[in-house]
């Protein structure tokens, strides 16, 4: 039988999570620094957070940081092993089967960054998000794998010059704020924060990306494995870039998405013409 193209890229997404399922933990320091930044964001919260949508749920780990703050959550996840051990729902980050005004909180970490289409997934998000609700995000941005985007981008050239796409776009700061505002959020933040680990190995830092379900998801994107040849040269070239010690640093940046769905309560700006002072005499009492 043949799938569709986008039903045979969801199934394989679906697929690569599960896969991960298993040893997860071991690899999901990334994640971690994520909850532990979306976790800061929601301590500046002061409205209520009664139910949330937890986006992405992998282990279950953010779901029961927010229920151990009295939060009603629902885990959902592309993986259908995610999904069953946390009791949640299976379904795609850009599809979600939730009705409209559900949820007071969607929270996500770690997987926006590999949606076939964010914009959707953010619109989706607005729509399942009451009147006033937020949204916290975060996944891996531009900057992100650099080291060896670089060496892995080399040793494609040198074996026939070819250059696949093997990691799928990156977003950066101001992209991501415009991504908010198209989906319809208000109050848009978006910020990122570098985090450097050192690696020995580019074999060793290519199985945490797998072990995170972390690689290129991408609809349509799927080059042709690394050979033994391509690896062997892309493991010299990492070396190259090694400190002293032996091991080279790669840089991940970790992207936070704050928006609100619109409400009734929120600040507006003043209505044009409103100003009861003038700017040019304020800026002459002050000179």
């Amino acid at each position: 039988m043949t799938y569709p193209p986008d039903i045979f890229d969801r199934h394989l997404r679906a697929l690569r999570r599960d896969r991960a399922a298993p040893n997860f933990a071991d690899h999901a320091f990334l994640r971690e620094a994520m909850i532990e930044g979306l976790l800061d964001r929601l301590d500046f919260v002061t409205r209520p957070i009664r139910t949330a949508l937890d986006l992405g749920c992998a282990d279950g780990t953010l779901t029961r940081e927010l229920r151990a703050r009295g939060i009603e959550v629902t885990p959902a996840d592309a993986g259908a092993r995610f999904a069953s051990a946390a009791g949640g729902v299976q379904c795609d980050e850009d599809r979600l089967p939730f009705a409209p005004a559900s949820f007071d909180l969607v929270i996500s970490a770690g997987v926006l960054d590999t949606v076939n289409d964010l914009p959707g997934a953010l619109i989706q998000c607005r729509h399942v998000l009451k009147p006033d609700g937020l949204l916290l995000a975060a996944f891996l941005g531009a900057g992100s794998l650099s080291t060896l985007r670089d060496v892995v981008r080399a040793a494609d050239a040198a074996a026939d010059g070819a250059m696949p796409q093997r990691f799928h776009p990156q977003i950066d700061v101001p992209a991501a704020g415009d991504l908010l505002m198209r989906a319809g959020f208000v109050l848009p933040v978006a910020d990122s924060e570098a985090m450097d680990v050192r690696y020995g190995s580019p074999l060793r830092l290519m199985a945490d990306l797998r072990g995170m379900a972390a690689g290129n998801q991408l609809s349509g994107q799927h080059p042709p494995a690394l050979g033994r040849a391509r690896l062997a040269e892309i493991a010299r070239l990492f070396a190259e870039r090694a400190d002293p010690d032996g091991r080279t640093r790669e840089r991940f940046t970790l992207m936070f998405l704050t928006g609100w769905a619109p409400g009734p309560n929120q600040p507006q700006p003043a209505r044009r013409g409103s100003a009861t002072a003038s700017l040019a005499a304020a800026l002459k009492a002050t000179s």
